[in-house]
């Protein structure tokens, strides 16, 4: 009897440890606000190695602060936020881009008087060695950033400023990179194609974790996804069964009429 309990206690072990090797990034139990206006309570979510994982949720719910608070620009109150097994909790967000966590705020997210080749490299101040290889690796994989590297980047239109933002953030290589709302402001034409540049960020190897107000749009392109209500998560599955849960539906994507 003794053998077989300890068969299923080292199998629940080796279970356990595989699915944290998994883990890119997890927020556990976080509590965290701005000076004593609590937001997140009591936060619990994760990102797979290789994941695109996508929170929705009405206005105010604290989408953003949980990245903020991922990046350390938010100290949480409560809680332990790690990536990979190493505790990160309050790191400084200089620490933490060395460390492996980009992070593309939804504003002034690029330097406007700077060329977009300078917008890179300032994007690698923090990297060891040279920024030349990776960032001929990027012009390949966005061409339109390669044909106008001298230009300003006040001049690009929105959709290629979030792109030189992207490019810009995994000049160091993350392991995640925290996206916020990368189609916001953006003609219903250039969103689809932000979101295909989402997609190849992420076929580089990272894992994103993207905060985004379009949400079917978001979840579209994403592997799992967070429902975030008043700070919390109200309901988190597989990209596919939220968009399919009627309860997600009519809360939160608008129902029928949002197609």
């Amino acid at each position: 009897m003794s053998s077989g309990s300890g068969s299923g206690s080292d199998a629940s072990t080796d279970a356990a440890a595989a699915s944290r090797a998994e883990r890119a990034l997890s927020v556990s139990n976080v509590d965290s606000g701005y000076g004593e206006a609590q937001v997140l309570s009591d936060l619990n979510l994760h990102v797979d190695r290789g994941e695109i994982v996508c929170l929705i949720g009405p206005n105010g719910a604290g989408k953003s602060t949980v990245l903020k608070t991922v990046f350390g620009l938010l100290k949480p109150w409560e809680g332990t936020v790690m990536l990979g097994d190493e505790d990160i909790t309050g790191t400084d967000p200089e620490d933490l881009v060395r460390m492996g966590v980009g992070y593309v705020p939804q504003v002034d997210n690029v330097f406007g008087s700077l060329t977009i080749d300078e917008n890179l490299r300032m994007g690698g101040v923090a990297r060891k060695g040279g920024v030349d290889e990776v960032i001929r690796e990027l012009y390949d994989r966005f061409p339109i950033l390669d044909n106008k590297r001298e230009a300003k980047a006040r001049t690009l239109s929105g959709g290629q400023r979030q792109v030189l933002a992207f490019a810009r953030a995994l000049v160091m290589e993350p392991d995640v990179l925290l996206i916020d709302e990368p189609s916001a402001g953006l003609a219903p034409s250039i969103v689809e194609e932000v979101f295909e540049d989402v997609q190849t960020v992420n076929e580089l190897g990272t894992a994103i974790l993207m905060v985004e107000q379009n949400a079917r749009e978001g979840l579209a392109i994403s592997d799992r996804g967070y429902v975030l209500d008043q700070g919390t998560v109200a309901y988190e599955d597989d990209a596919d069964g939220l968009l399919d849960n009627p309860e997600v539906s009519q809360l939160y994507l608008g129902g029928a009429d949002y197609e």
